[in-house]
């Protein structure tokens, strides 16, 4: 029974009453902290000139849905995994495609390239998470070497190495996140706290990092500590699904993107939402974001097929790249800040670049 653990004149309408003024009090405490907008402090900022995105390359080979893709560290080669069952390696400067796996099942919604660029991990509607070796040997059977890693109780959603080759975060559509030793298969921590699925994750970018941020179906995006499991802060501010979290360079902040058609920036310190990015005309979800190297740029993918570009101080949208014949459904920057690459539901990936005509380019 949900009743068995309460205190004597104690009912399930009255802890949620006491959850629902704890809450209150804590966002009168945030609100005590809250001095100033970003938008207010950027005024003093200058204003970024004409930013101009071109697609250079566009690999074409999967026979379906592109759902995920990652960046290898040598900014060149590209994982990408689709509807097909297939996950391709592609040198993204010659658009040839250097490996490729078919796995045992379709819908392979979440791959990662390996930090020493070695080995790829893959999973889906097969609840797992697989790591498979790469070697120079193209006439190498990827498949035999396979490794099962991870294994959640519903479908792999999103994976992500740490810094090393031998530990995997994977997040799953079980309402979980997990760490896993790549060697043993060992489940080293779990993440609980979501109430729905799990649909992204993103590690903290310094090399020290013991931190992790997640989002999904309960539109809540959450900061884990590795080391505990435990979760130690919670933003609520979107009114959908969140799609996609991504980490600001320094650290100190993450961006979000969601169904409910807009973008949002946390920042960590003053533990609150500093920012939305979301105009009347776009109506349409936004199912991936990435920052430039700076962090002065957002990058947006949206189900309308295009890529929104956000001046992250100003608040404002610098440029829209249209081309997809589909939604966006996956997009990274490259390592470099030179390029980013983005995956599609009309089985193509395009790698662009930009500049900012007179003022910067795309890594300032």
């Amino acid at each position: 029974m949900a009743t068995e653990g309460l205190q004597e004149n104690e009912t399930l309408a009255s802890l949620k009453n006491e959850s629902e003024s704890l809450k209150n009090k804590l966002e009168e405490e945030r609100a005590k902290l809250h001095d100033v907008e970003l938008h207010q402090v950027a005024d003093r900022v200058e204003a970024l000139g004409q930013f101009v995105m071109k697609t250079r390359r566009t690999l074409k080979g999967h026979g379906n849905k592109v759902l995920c893709m990652d960046w290898c560290k040598d900014k060149r080669r590209i994982v990408s995994s689709s509807q097909d069952g297939k996950v391709i390696v592609w040198d993204a400067f010659t658009t040839n495609k250097e490996h490729a796996v078919t796995m045992p099942c379709t819908w392979v919604m979440a791959c990662a390239y390996a930090p020493s660029g070695c080995a790829v991990a893959c999973g889906g509607l097969d609840n797992k998470c697989s790591v498979y070796p790469l070697t120079f040997d193209k006439n190498e059977n990827m498949a035999a070497k396979k490794k099962s890693v991870a294994m959640h109780t519903n479908y792999l959603s999103a994976c992500s190495f740490t810094n090393s080759d031998m530990q995997i975060l994977t997040a799953s559509g079980d309402g979980t996140c997990a760490l896993w030793d790549v060697e043993s298969g060992q489940l080293l921590q779990s993440f609980h706290g979501h109430a729905a699925d799990v649909l992204c994750l993103d590690l903290a970018p310094s090399e020290t990092g013991n931190t992790f941020v997640s989002g999904g179906c309960d539109k809540k995006a959450m900061v884990w500590d590795m080391r505990s499991g435990q979760c130690i802060q919670s933003f609520e501010t979107h009114e959908s699904d969140i799609n996609s979290v991504r980490y600001y360079p320094s650290g100190d902040a993450f961006a979000s993107g969601s169904d409910d058609a807009s973008c949002r920036l946390y920042d960590l310190r003053a533990d609150r939402e500093v920012a939305i990015y979301s105009k009347e005309s776009i109506i349409f979800g936004a199912s991936s974001v990435d920052f430039s190297l700076s962090g002065r740029l957002l990058f947006a993918g949206y189900n309308d097929y295009t890529i929104n570009v956000w001046d992250v101080l100003k608040g404002t949208r610098v440029s829209i790249l249209f081309g997809h014949e589909n939604r966006v459904s996956t997009l990274r920057v490259s390592p470099d800040g030179t390029a980013f690459c983005s995956g599609s539901w009309d089985h193509t990936l395009r790698v662009s670049a930009g500049v900012l005509v007179s003022v910067h380019i795309l890594k300032t």
